[in-house]
């Protein structure tokens, strides 16, 4: 899908592309050019693959004039620092830590599947997922049982077994991450509600797992976890969670969920962040623009707006 929304916007405005997927992930990629290419013209969508290092001559290359990247914060440094000499446009959606905050008034019985899977989409690792759950006190207890509830009923297991309804972590690098996150929050105090540890069994398998009774100086909280691993923090007081929950260096999306809507709202544009939602997270949209704000990004895509991402403009006088 990201690829899809890489490619369409700049073939319909009429560029040529060069798309070079993750080296971990490059099948899927081959195959969507592969289909593209029975209709298009020779040359219009190529595809490489390989190392990072091909990622980085495409972004110092002359011959390129806009880059596309969708990836980790650190990652995304270095393209803009390469795409420097030629003076590069770019559209960077980078790295992201999103807050959720529970309002007092929430319903925990009505919100609990949503901010499920607003955390644990693909697993998690989706750059947009919930990342920090904030709850406020009055009900940080119930929402903590009925999100363990609703765990035990989502099998983890091998994606071509049916009754499996989320798989592993993707690669072995981001599953030591998870593990180490996890490892740091519970030696700092964090209770483990679900999950934990690594499943018993080949691959790399990590359960769904829930950490409440953490906050901020604990690492699953400040840093990105791109798994199935999410921090509850207790809060009680709104202001001072939002300017909490602002402080992170992330800034990509976040979420306020509330029986108020239009409460909600109110507290949801003071999120620093790039898309906010009332009561879901994470439900991007194609008529709608979509980045980050902060070290999550640069330019947005989706919408007039991103399509406009791979134009320029040209003034002509007369």
């Amino acid at each position: 899908m990201i690829a899809c929304w890489h490619i369409v916007p700049a073939v319909r405005a009429g560029n040529t592309v060069v798309i070079k997927p993750s080296p971990l992930t490059p099948l899927s990629t081959i195959r969507l050019v592969e289909i593209m290419n029975e209709v298009l013209p020779a040359g219009v969508v190529n595809v490489i693959t390989g190392e990072n290092s091909i990622g980085a001559a495409l972004s110092a290359h002359p011959g390129v004039a806009k880059m596309t990247f969708t990836g980790s914060t650190e990652t995304g440094k270095k393209v803009m620092a390469s795409a420097v000499a030629t003076l590069k446009r770019l559209t960077l959606e980078l790295g992201g830590n999103d807050a959720g905050i529970v309002l007092p008034d929430a319903d925990p019985k009505a919100i609990v599947e949503g901010l499920f899977w607003g955390a644990f989409i693909n697993n998690g690792q989706t750059c947009a997922a919930l990342k920090r759950l904030y709850v406020h006190d009055s009900i940080y207890e119930e929402v903590c049982r009925g999100l363990a509830d609703y765990a035990g009923k989502i099998a983890v297991g091998d994606g071509l077994d049916e009754a499996s309804i989320l798989g592993p972590i993707q690669n072995e690098m981001q599953f030591n991450k998870v593990r180490e996150l996890v490892d740091d929050a519970r030696v700092n105090g964090g209770r483990i509600l679900t999950g934990g540890a690594p499943m018993d069994r080949p691959g790399y398998f990590y359960p769904i797992t829930l950490v409440a009774d953490v906050d901020h100086g604990v690492r699953l909280v400040d840093e990105e976890q791109f798994g199935p691993a999410l921090p509850i923090i207790r809060y009680s007081d709104i202001d001072e969670v939002i300017a909490r929950a602002n402080q992170n260096p992330a800034g990509l999306g976040g979420s306020v969920w509330s029986a108020d809507a239009q409460k909600a709202k109110r507290y949801a544009m003071q999120l620093e962040c790039g898309s906010v939602w009332i009561n879901k997270h994470g439900t991007i949209q194609p008529n709608a623009p979509f980045g980050g704000v902060k070290q999550s990004g640069i330019g947005v895509e989706f919408g007039a707006e991103g399509l406009k991402e791979f134009t320029t403009i040209q003034t002509v006088l007369s």
